[in-house]
């Protein structure tokens, strides 16, 4: 259906060699859309363009670290010499690391002041970067679209990712901020919003939700028994709202953060 189609549309994705970024590029390449990969290790991004080819998709792929300003111009001018212009950009990377994380034996003294500085810059640099350095490859296009990745925790801030909840809590901000910056110094054209996934099984959080054999550690039943949907979710039930966001059956849609999370921040606990 038109309506929803990105057909030819050239979409920048940061982080994208992660389980829920590879679901992404393969579902938008599949729907016919060019995909530019920028990731910091060549051999996974080298791995996801191959793969995306060998499907029939179309893909390509530039060496960038996304919190370096430097490496980002770099990747810019590379991608404005090739495509002249792009469409859109998800900003997917991010993550966490341990020494943000406050363990059930530690208290505030034990969170790490520089591990919670990388995390910052990690999701919060590594968003705002990119977008500083390739939204005037949407200018060009006199058209634009920014998709950033939130998450649950940004808005309800949970125990223990006390890191990870403050850098996704500024991506929720600078989504709302930019949604309103861009339509009024460069007209109604440009979009930005984001998507807070609930909670999935990545490599990230794996260790947090379930045990080596596999069943659920007790963080990850509470966070089932809040779940009205009763389980995790899949990659691909983000793709739904992945494509609407990027097509135009959302181009009144702007500043808004969309959860896709089985009800999760609908749910009380009573």
């Amino acid at each position: 259906m038109k309506l929803f189609s990105v057909k030819n549309k050239k979409i920048i994705i940061t982080g994208a060699t992660g389980v829920l970024g590879t679901a992404m590029a393969h579902h938008l390449a599949k729907e016919g859309a060019h995909i530019i990969i920028i990731g910091r290790t060549a051999s996974k991004i080298e791995h996801l363009v191959e793969d995306i080819r060998s499907k029939g998709g179309k893909a390509d792929a530039f060496l960038a670290d996304v919190t370096s300003e430097t490496h980002v111009i770099q990747a810019a001018a590379q991608i404005q010499k090739r495509y002249k212009k792009i469409d859109i950009l998800i900003n997917l990377a991010g993550g966490n690391m341990p020494d943000a994380v406050v363990r059930p034996d530690q208290t505030l003294a034990d969170l790490s002041a520089d591990a919670m500085k990388k995390v910052m810059d990690l999701n919060y640099q590594g968003t705002f970067i990119p977008i500083k350095h390739f939204f005037p490859l949407m200018l060009a296009n006199g058209s634009g679209n920014i998709i950033n990745i939130s998450s649950m925790a940004a808005s309800r801030p949970m125990t223990r990712v006390a890191g990870y909840a403050s850098a996704k809590a500024a991506i929720d901000n600078l989504t709302k901020w930019l949604a309103v910056e861009l339509n009024h110094k460069h007209g109604p054209e440009y979009r930005v919003n984001a998507i807070a996934p609930g909670f999935f099984l990545t490599e990230q959080n794996r260790n947090l939700l379930t045990e080596k054999d596999g069943q659920l550690t007790q963080r990850g039943h509470q966070i089932i028994q809040h779940t009205p949907m009763g389980r995790f979710g899949d990659p691909e039930d983000l793709l739904g709202t992945l494509q609407w966001l990027c097509s135009d059956a959302s181009k009144f849609i702007t500043g808004t953060i969309v959860a896709v999370d089985g009800g999760f921040s609908a749910y009380s606990g009573v």
